[in-house]
Formats: C-alpha cells, structure tokens, sequence
C-alpha cells in the first residue's frame, strides 16, 4: 500500500536548469526512501548493461581501491 501511495506523488520544478539548484532532487530521493532510490540505481545499471555492445565492464573499480 505505501508503494501505490508513492506511485501516485508527483513533484514539480519549473525554472531554468541553468537557475536551480540540487534541493528539489534531494527533497524528491528523500521522500522516496531507500528502497525506491536502489531500485532507481539498479534500474540503471542494467540499461547500462544492456547497452554494452562489447564484453567489456562498463563498471570497474579505481586502480589502489
């Protein structure tokens, strides 16, 4: 029931990209809770992937970490 309540909340900015700033997209992640910004993370990921025409990693980590 909370995800169908989440489903339907709507936020809205209007304005200049080049004139907001990072509130309203830190305000939006935060009501949204963990579980919706993984799934947000995840979901990238794997269009990521599935762009990748080679076999190549597309993530790799930093040499000396």
């Amino acid at each position: 029931m909370v995800e169908d309540a989440k489903a339907n909340f709507v936020m809205e900015r209007v304005g200049k990209v080049s004139e907001t700033g990072r509130e309203f997209d830190i305000q939006f992640w935060q009501r949204q809770g963990s579980t919706a910004i993984f799934a947000a993370a995840w979901e990238m990921v794997v269009e990521a992937h599935s762009r990748n025409e080679s076999n190549q990693p597309l993530f790799r980590r930093l040499p000396g970490r």
